[in-house]
Formats: structure tokens, C-alpha cells, sequence
């Protein structure tokens, strides 16, 4: 009777744990498919567009005395700051989701997600990579995490 009840409780636990673990790569799949739709939807190479942008802004930026030239311009100040949040935000978008792209990936690689394809048929997800530092490169790589242009 014992061991009975024993079994049953571990197919409890085990059956507990499968369907949470169903749960969690579920929601992780829906938050990357509604991420990666929205980014999508706009155009296919909306990814090269924004990186051309990036690049052109870094030019621009990165030109001698540019940022000395703006000084005491009516307006400057105001949108160099608009132009360094919506770089911030950029990057902390592409961040998160490539984070969660990453959790998602590992979620797959687990030995019972794999052996129970818990993950269905739901496509890999993919890394979303674009330029957006527009600080230029230095001795530390690629340029920058956070862009800093105002003071």
C-alpha cells in the first residue's frame, strides 16, 4: 500500500513538473512570436535600414567639432537627448529580447523538453542583431553599450 502510494505521488510530482515546464516555454514562445511579428510586420529589411541609420548618425556624430558646433543652438541640447533616449531604448529592446531568445533556446535544450517535444512545433527563435551604438568604435571594440551624447 505503501509503495503504491509513493508511486503515485511521483507520477504526481513528475506530471506537475512536465506541465510546468510545457507552461513556461509556452510563454516564452508566445513573448518572442508577438516581439518578432511587431518587428516584422514593418518590412524585411527594416533590420539593414536602421543599421544604415545607426551608421549614418554615428558619421555624423563622429565628425570633428560636431558636437561643439550644436553648442547654444536654439533646440540642440533638446534633440541630441531625444536622439540618445531612442538609441537607449533600442538597445534595451534588442537586449531583452535577444535575452529572451536566449532563455527560450536553453529552455529547448533541456533533456525533457527535448524528449517530450514540449516545444511542439513552434519555430526556433532567432537572435535580432542591428547597429545601434552610435558612439564610434574605440580600444574597447564595437563602440559602446549605452550611447552618452549630452553632457
Amino acid at each position: 500500500m505503501t509503495s503504491v502510494i509513493l508511486v503515485v505521488g511521483l507520477a504526481l510530482l513528475l506530471g506537475v513538473y512536465i506541465s510546468w515546464r510545457a507552461g513556461r516555454l509556452d510563454r516564452l514562445h508566445v513573448l518572442l512570436a508577438g516581439a518578432a511579428h511587431d518587428a516584422r510586420t514593418a518590412d524585411e529589411s527594416r533590420e539593414l535600414r536602421e543599421s544604415d541609420l545607426t551608421r549614418a548618425l554615428r558619421a555624423a556624430f563622429g565628425q570633428p567639432d560636431f558636437l561643439t558646433s550644436l553648442h547654444g543652438r536654439a533646440g540642440a541640447e533638446e534633440l541630441l537627448a531625444e536622439v540618445e533616449a531612442a538609441s537607449h531604448q533600442v538597445f534595451l529592446a534588442r537586449k531583452f529580447y535577444n535575452d529572451a531568445v536566449a532563455a527560450t533556446r536553453a529552455a529547448r535544450r533541456r533533456w525533457l523538453v527535448r524528449l517530450l517535444r514540449l516545444a511542439g512545433g513552434a519555430a526556433l527563435p532567432v537572435f535580432f542583431e542591428i547597429d545601434d551604438s552610435l558612439v564610434a568604435a574605440g580600444a574597447d571594440g564595437p563602440g559602446t553599450d549605452m550611447p552618452h551624447l549630452t553632457g
